[in-house]
């Protein structure tokens, strides 16, 4: 989601070594690909062509399966690492569903929009910019500290920090709110020294994470237990616990608490409070709970990320090859040696092959001759979680408040819970921010409905059929008036320069994504997300349907560990010392 966030590095560790778990200068581009028949255009200084054959030849060390930003991630690492390093994307653009792209001179967000922080040390450590760092990119973003939330009890400006949200407690909720989110903030605040205790970077798939994580790192883990005692120390055995049990621990009762916890959780990572572990709700609590956080947001969206990614990898000899969609993976002696491209082009990997894309579409890529039982059945008996909605817009400014913020977030009714359909919607109006990223005067926004949108509504629908542009005007229509609400009566819908309404059929069609899915709907305590490496030598998976999960930090995660892991120790250790983690 918009909001996700890594694992924590202690939950990083365990992951790794529980068998039973594993199974410079930023460029800008702008590339698009519309459903209304507009071109895709571009403007920027990294220039990635479409090539009906890719760079170099047809062969690596390492091919990488999809450009997401778990594949961009890994890629990058691994070309840093000195490997021959090739990345296939199916799609005319980079990102997958980090990409941007451009109509009438709106530059539109397609998924991600609410980063949390880009700081690659300190308590805001993100994964993703520790990957940049090791690639030298830069990433300018712009700073801010709060979101407007609309709720049935009413609407405020949420700031970040430790004290503000008590006064939003105060006029909304209720004195027993105030007393329970203390309570809370004091359980959980002591903990993330623990949850935050190992760089994202330093963890690899494979035991060399004991020389490059746990005795590197061993001062700082001591440390951070003997700074919360023996209660605190206690609590944090609770980390690899669904959240909901320190919840219920400290006997929190109050509805508005237990809703808002409950919408944090759904924001960060698709399910309530009962389905994510502890510790990653502690490292998000200390990112937006603690003295001297803040929010930011990047320039020129969430394609400078892209970009900059594309730029590194490229810059240590990686390449990247649009429009090259994989039909099949090719095993041969029992190993993934290639692929096989839909041109009939076969690309060897001397090395690994690394699948970027669900495990249900990477399990379509496999011979079903060479997969064994017990690895289909689990990935046919992972639950998905449903697809999105997206609405996206382009305005003028004139009527709209001077001071809008960028962030929105409106809950129709708290009893239906968070995760029900037509219920949560996320506004991002970046233009705030990056004025770059509409015309002058004018606004972009991209309003979307994260992980409840039921795919079996659409399926089966014919894409230019009336019932299907009906069922779209039917479906988004909870977007728009949530838009409404949030820009106020200066908006018009009438007057938008761009209507783009996106459907699960659009993310199962231009994301490959496996029925539109967001992810896999793993909830801890009852299972976890699958390790990296699979059944078949020399195949690997990164992504949202790998640990540590799903958001942009957990998967640029994902794809760090692998590349990691497929170089040596003294390699993996040589790095972190060059970017001084």
């Amino acid at each position: 989601m918009a909001l996700g966030r890594v694992f924590p590095s202690l939950t990083q560790f365990h992951h790794t070594l529980c068998p039973s778990l594993q199974s410079s200068t930023v460029r800008k581009t702008f590339l698009a690909r519309s459903s209304n028949g507009q071109g895709p255009s571009s403007n920027g200084s990294v220039s990635v062509q479409k090539k009906k054959t890719f760079p170099g030849k047809p062969e690596a060390d390492v091919v990488i399966i999809g450009s997401g930003i778990g594949g961009l991630c890994c890629a990058g690492l691994l070309a840093r690492y000195g490997q021959n390093v090739l990345v296939l994307e199916s799609h005319d653009l980079p990102g997958g569903a980090a990409h941007s792209f451009e109509i009438k001179g709106y530059k539109f967000d397609s998924g991600p929009s609410l980063f949390s922080g880009f700081q690659s040390r300190g308590p805001q450590a993100n994964p993703l910019a520790q990957v940049l760092d090791a690639l030298g990119e830069s990433l300018p973003c712009a700073k801010y500290d709060s979101w407007k939330v609309y709720i049935p009890e009413g609407e405020f400006l949420s700031r970040i920090g430790p004290t503000e949200f008590f006064k939003d407690l105060e006029k909304y909720a209720s004195p027993d709110a105030v007393r329970e989110w203390q309570k809370l903030l004091d359980a959980v605040l002591p903990l993330s020294a623990a949850a935050m205790a190992l760089p994202p970077l330093s963890i690899r798939g494979d035991f060399g994470v004991l020389s490059t994580a746990a005795v590197r790192y061993a001062p700082s883990l001591f440390k951070s237990f003997a700074q919360m005692g023996p209660q605190g120390a206690l609590g944090a055995t609770k980390l690899l616990r669904p959240f909901s049990e320190i919840i219920d621990s400290l006997e929190l009762k109050d509805p508005f608490i237990r809703n808002w916890v409950d919408l944090l959780s759904f924001l960060l990572a698709g399910v309530k409070t009962n389905g994510i572990l502890s510790a990653e709700m502690v490292y998000m609590f200390a990112e937006w709970y603690k003295p001297g956080c803040c929010l930011e947001y990047p320039l020129h969206g969430s394609g400078a990320i892209v970009d900059a990614l594309v730029h590194g990898m490229k810059k240590f000899g990686g390449r990247l090859s649009l429009g090259s969609h994989v039909e099949k993976i090719v095993i041969e002696n029992g190993c993934a040696t290639g692929v096989k491209l839909r041109s009939g082009q076969f690309v060897r990997a001397k090395k690994a092959v690394v699948s970027n894309a669900s495990m249900w579409d990477t399990l379509k890529l496999l011979p079903k001759e060479v997969v064994p039982k017990s690895y289909l059945d689990r990935i046919n008996m992972t639950q998905q979680c449903e697809s999105f909605m997206h609405l996206h817009l382009g305005f003028a400014s004139e009527g709209i408040s001077k001071d809008l913020g960028i962030h929105h977030i409106v809950v129709n009714d708290w009893e239906r819970g968070v995760d029900a359909d037509q219920n949560v919607v996320l506004i991002s109006v970046p233009s705030v921010l990056s004025p770059d990223l509409a015309p002058p005067s004018k606004h972009v926004l991209h309003a979307y409905m994260p992980g409840t949108e039921p795919f079996g509504l659409w399926e089966g629908l014919d894409r230019r059929s009336t019932e299907y542009k009906n069922l779209k005007a039917e479906r988004s229509e909870v977007m728009w008036r949530a838009v409404e609400r949030a820009l106020g009566a200066g908006f018009s819908r009438e007057k938008c320069e761009v209507k783009l309404v996106g459907t699960p059929l659009t993310h199962q069609r231009f994301l490959r994504r496996h029925r539109g899915t967001y992810g896999p709907a793993i909830q801890a305590g009852k299972d976890s997300f699958p390790g990296h490496s699979t059944p078949i030598p020399q195949l690997y998976c990164c992504g949202d349907s790998t640990f540590p999960g799903i958001g942009v930090p957990a998967v640029a995660a994902s794809g760090a560990i692998v590349a990691n892991s497929l170089v040596s120790v003294s390699q993996h250790s040589q790095l972190l010392d060059a970017i001084g983690i």
